[in-house]
């Protein structure tokens, strides 16, 4: 059975999101953590060696372009991991999402591979970090620099990523009550309306992911979307990126 895209949305803005026991699972169930990890945006932690990789612009880092194929690649079994919480229903689910302007992508490549990335939710002002990959050494980590940079520039307030890890964990994520994180998310998603109906998917996520997941590097794009002082010209660069994860965190 197809997840109604209007229930999963309702279901985020009330700290719920899916889960199935394996890639073949037959059902969902919904997962309320009672102990939640957010990553303060203003808190990341842009180490030396991830900065100096960033600078280099190794990765070619996109959004929004191959979102079907970096979800793909998270559900995905690996050698690091065999099963996968992303099913078939779930997979499709996100994918109608992604069409509604719900749903968005960071994409690494190396050349013209997709190395890494990662894909997730956004509602008002909350992007709800689902699934993060990497076929390269750090690309992930690139890929989450990426988002967090892009995220201060569209003014999120939150950025969750509902279980904790240890990967997570030295790049700034701490883990709050889950109160305390419906306080959080209350206040990024206010205003936003959910509603059954066209209308309510057709708005998309709002303003601050529209301005968030504008074209990034590799993309069309002339000229840099961050502030003035980090204007450049052609792509966004890493050194752009780097130098606005320095201002923030």
């Amino acid at each position: 059975m197809r997840i109604d895209p209007h229930v999963l949305l309702q279901a985020y803005s009330i700290g719920v999101f899916p889960m199935a026991d394996d890639r073949d699972a037959d059902e969902i169930y919904w997962v309320e953590p009672k102990h939640r990890a957010i990553l303060p945006l203003e808190g990341f932690h842009l180490s030396h060696s991830l900065s100096k990789l960033i600078r280099r612009d190794r990765f070619r880092v996109t959004a929004n372009r191959a979102f079907a194929q970096i979800l793909a690649l998270c559900a995905q079994a690996a050698p690091d991991r065999p099963s996968t919480w992303i099913n078939h229903q779930i997979e499709a689910a996100y994918r109608d999402l992604h069409a509604a302007g719900f749903a968005h992508s960071i994409e690494v490549w190396e050349g013209e591979e997709l190395v890494g990335g990662l894909y997730g939710v956004a509602i008002g002002r909350a992007f709800f970090g689902e699934s993060m990959v990497s076929r390269r050494t750090d690309a992930s980590k690139v890929a989450l620099a990426w988002l967090v940079a892009r995220l201060c520039f569209g003014g999120f307030t939150l950025l969750d990523c509902q279980f904790m890890t240890d990967h997570l964990r030295t790049m700034g994520a701490v883990e709050i009550s889950q109160r305390d994180y419906l306080q959080l998310l209350g206040a990024a998603t206010g205003g936003v309306a959910l509603g059954a109906g066209a209308g309510a998917l057709s708005a998309g996520s709002g303003a601050a992911a529209a301005l968030a997941f504008a074209p990034l590097a590799g993309d069309a794009e002339t000229g840099s979307p961050f502030a003035p002082s980090l204007t450049v010209s052609g792509p966004v660069s890493g050194q752009a990126i780097a130098q606005l994860l320095t201002h923030t965190s």
